[in-house]
């Protein structure tokens, strides 16, 4: 892996795998997957963009055509796709993990999840938003560090102008509305308590 990346970008390997492993202790994932994700999520990312385009023209890969106007985003696609022809691994989700850590998608495994946090607050990161509070949002909720990073990225994408994946805002826009969806659950099981109380003390 270190051959195929630069020393900035396995650096940013690195500790995105010791993060995404420290998450999968804390939320009960399989650890070794977890490493293997990690260590693979960026495998493409140094590529040059006209090969991942070729990879992605020879083994029937689709693109977007905001991927085809910005071949950067391809390296996720990529990399699940070297994940399992380069280095053997076929475990779906460890390859649904790779496939997208950068987007989310609606309905993200545990896995996906923990590498698609872990990528955003690996110890090397500096500049991204909000970065030390979803530190320590990553350890106490991870649905809640996943939204945040993903109103945190979307902010800063639409007041910077570059295109933005639309998956991204309909990964946020899913795990809003589930969020809300908890939120109204909690409420009508917190009334359903408080009704019950009321009866008990108006009882003779």
């Amino acid at each position: 892996m270190e051959k195929t990346q630069d020393e900035k970008r396995y650096e940013h390997t690195l500790g995105v795998t010791y993060t995404a492993a420290a998450l999968a202790m804390r939320y009960d994932a399989p650890l070794e997957n977890a490493e293997l994700a990690g260590l693979l999520h960026d495998c493409a990312k140094c590529m040059d963009d006209n090969r991942k385009i070729a990879i992605c023209e020879k083994h029937r890969i689709g693109m977007t055509e905001l991927e085809k106007r910005n071949p950067f985003l391809l390296h996720a696609k990529v990399g699940s796709f070297l994940a399992m022809d380069t280095y053997k691994v076929h475990n779906p989700d460890i390859i649904n993990a790779i496939l997208n850590h950068t987007t989310g998608r609606p309905g993200m495994s545990l896995l996906e999840k923990i590498i698609f946090v872990a990528d955003y607050i690996e110890p090397n990161r500096k500049q991204a938003p909000s970065l030390a509070e979803v530190r320590k949002l990553a350890f106490e909720d991870l649905d809640e560090a996943l939204l945040k990073i993903l109103s945190d990225t979307l902010e800063y994408l639409d007041a910077s102008g570059p295109e933005i994946d639309p998956m991204t805002r309909k990964t946020y826009q899913y795990y809003l509305a589930e969020k809300q969806e908890k939120k109204r659950e909690q409420n009508k099981e917190q009334n359903k308590e408080k009704n019950k109380e009321q009866q008990h003390t108006t009882e003779p």
